[in-house]
């Protein structure tokens, strides 16, 4: 990735699309290049046409870029409450619409939902009410996103999203609630020396599993020891980054 300035607009460019975000609240960042790369499902690769992959809570529509990239034959689709972000995400090439995924009803169901969804809880409102519904639970509460992703999955069904690693717990504890288990999970972590600031996690709904079992877990470590890109963060990004 990298900045381009165009007059007042910044564009990020990426190896094959630009996005630009001086319309959302929320702007282009680790977290959402980082699940962008992350999220997968296999069943997303088979050639069919009812392949479907939401993107909740868009903003610029990064993720959804990515997943287009990513899988060209699946259909993509964005959400997001902002509708400045929409009309941007739109912009961005992106199939975007203003709808809270709690009152979304497309008529079919996902394979995949990506999400880089509010995690801030108990802190100071920022004024800009834009910036705050992007970045606060009050718009969008973990149980609702795991209620609502279960409801618009298809069985065996993906959800991967990336949250604060001390919410891993509570997260798992919530989404089993609605029959989605956790069976993938990579900690992020800023350097070796710190403790994980992000984990990314993985669901799969399954309505005949009562126990939650995690099939894969690792880390991921961003910075090397001179502060560049660690040759991790290089790996997992090396299809997006110029």
């Amino acid at each position: 990735m990298s900045i381009v300035a165009n007059t007042s607009i910044m564009s990020f460019r990426f190896k094959q699309f630009y996005i630009e975000d001086s319309q959302c609240a929320m702007k282009v960042g680790t977290d959402g290049v980082l699940i962008g790369c992350w999220a997968e499902m296999e069943d997303v690769r088979c050639q069919r046409s009812d392949v479907r992959i939401l993107d909740a809570g868009t903003g610029s529509g990064l993720i959804a870029r990515m997943m287009m990239q990513r899988y060209p034959e699946a259909e993509v689709e964005g959400i997001d409450i902002d509708e400045a972000a929409v009309e941007q995400a739109k912009e961005n090439g992106v199939r975007a619409f203003e709808a809270r995924i709690q009152e979304w009803n497309p008529g079919y169901e996902y394979n995949l939902i990506v999400s880089n969804p509010p995690y801030f809880r108990n802190s100071l409102k920022n004024p800009d009410k834009g910036r705050e519904l992007a970045r606060h639970t009050d718009s969008l509460s973990y149980e609702e996103l795991a209620k609502h992703s279960a409801r618009l999955l298809k069985e065996h069904g993906h959800l991967a999203i990336i949250l604060p690693a001390e919410a891993e717990k509570e997260m798992r504890e919530i989404a089993a609630h609605y029959s989605l288990y956790c069976t993938r999970a990579t900690r992020v972590y800023s350097k070796e020396s710190k403790p994980a600031r992000r984990v990314m996690m993985e669901f799969e709904k399954s309505t005949c599993r009562d126990i939650d079992i995690l099939t894969s877990e690792d880390t991921l470590v961003l910075e090397d020891e001179k502060g560049g890109r660690s040759l991790q963060y290089q790996e997992i990004a090396k299809d997006f980054y110029l």
